[in-house]
């Protein structure tokens, strides 16, 4: 049992114990966490906010960690079905197999997307999933594979679009991958170098998390006004950077995602991953001048929380297990609590409700920024997957389907 595990089970099992709990979370307290408004200045409204204060933490997070892009919707994108439509779940939901095709200065490729789509006289919210396990684990297309990691027929029961892509037909997931795939259809991958600003493949795996939205945007029976992305572990970081980066997402799930993800890095938790890992082992998830705060996160000028709040007003959910010590689950608190001030603040509205760090299978819904304690290890499982449904339901995505511009009297 790990370390968090014992802290939140003591704390649980006797008021005797709880204040050892606090003990141990007050020595993890963050420490000169980067201010999201800077001092003294004034705050931003829902006016200027994302031209002002959001254009210039999103500059930052470019230029320090995630890269720039060198295109978001390319010149050329086509979308073409590989197979005829099919009836699949006992007749509750259409298959869709999709081919979505980019290109630019460089060269053409594409990816796959597998889209399970409920039977519905109204338009359905959705549900893209950033597939990191092998393919086969999430885009069987006949469903005979199944997994836990993806309950697409519970997804399509409780009345959601479960829509799939595997990151590594974006491009590979390995050294050398960023001159590979959709990095060789827009820069010089010939020449083999990287520009200390140029995006990582966190950015350009979010970038196909976009593509994907592109083709629901073509599809008349899914409400592209109510789509959620949402991933696991480094699934977990692509989708808040693809909410961040991609306003159309109306909400981002972000299950086990720890650092460069939703985990502070301005807080000293033991045995959890920290930038020297990530750039020991994944230097090419992230610009080339990332690896300069390489055993200095808690010196960065930025923090995560920077990037939630990117999401602002939109919705949030952040995801933990108290076995997964790696992840940081109690810095992936922290973020939701740090980030809650651009909701209520510039929106006015409630953000991150909570009155502390909570016991397992006790999530924290009443604003527009959800965090959850799994009991268990680092996985994505099905009480996942109905906590992130449950918070879309919460705030009415089931009940808005359908309210397009047309039904609405737009």
């Amino acid at each position: 049992m790990s370390r968090l595990s014992v802290v939140v089970s003591l704390s649980a099992a006797c008021a005797a114990c709880a204040a050892f709990a606090s003990l141990a979370v007050e020595m993890a307290e963050p420490k000169d966490v980067p201010p999201l408004f800077p001092p003294g200045a004034w705050v931003p409204n829902a006016k200027n906010w994302h031209a002002g204060r959001r254009a210039e933490i999103k500059k930052i997070l470019a230029d320090e960690v995630y890269g720039h892009r060198p295109v978001e919707r390319p010149p050329h994108l086509a979308f073409s079905e590989v197979s005829p439509e099919k009836t699949m779940m006992d007749g509750n939901a259409m298959r869709r197999l999709v081919k979505i095709e980019y290109g630019g200065k460089y060269g053409t490729n594409s990816f796959s997307v597998t889209a399970f789509v409920p039977k519905s006289q109204k338009r359905v919210p959705a549900f893209v999933f950033v597939c990191n396990r092998p393919a086969e684990e999430c885009l069987d297309p006949e469903r005979i594979v199944k997994s836990d990691f993806w309950p697409a027929e519970r997804i399509v029961e409780r009345g959601y679009a479960a829509i799939a892509f595997y990151m590594g037909d974006v491009t590979p997931d390995r050294p050398h991958g960023n001159t590979l795939g959709v990095f060789a259809a827009f820069s010089d991958v010939e020449s083999h170098y990287r520009n200390r600003r140029e995006w990582g493949a966190l950015s350009a795996w979010a970038w196909g998390a976009s593509r994907v939205l592109d083709w629901i945007e073509t599809q008349p029976d899914i409400d592209a006004g109510h789509v959620a992305v949402i991933g696991h572990s480094r699934g977990g970081k692509i989708a808040l950077v693809a909410a961040a980066w991609d306003e159309r997402f109306a909400m981002a799930c972000s299950n086990d995602s720890g650092c460069g993800g939703a985990k502070l890095n301005h807080v000293d938790l033991l045995g959890s991953e920290h930038f020297v890992n990530l750039c020991t082992t994944r230097p090419f998830w992230f610009d080339d001048g990332f690896v300069a705060w390489v055993n200095r996160d808690d010196r960065s000028p930025w923090d995560q929380h920077w990037l939630v709040a990117m999401i602002a007003p939109r919705l949030v959910c952040i995801g933990s297990a108290t076995d997964d010590d790696w992840a940081g689950p109690y810095g992936e608190y922290l973020t939701a609590r740090y980030a809650s001030p651009a909701w209520r603040r510039i929106f006015g509205k409630k953000g991150f409700v909570s009155s502390g760090f909570p016991a397992p299978g006790a999530p924290q819904q009443e604003g527009e920024i959800s965090y959850h304690l799994r009991s268990g290890k680092h996985d994505l499982t099905p009480y996942d997957w109905n906590v992130y449904m449950d918070f879309a339901d919460r705030h009415g995505w089931r009940c808005a389907r359908g309210q397009g511009k047309e039904e609405a009297g737009e």
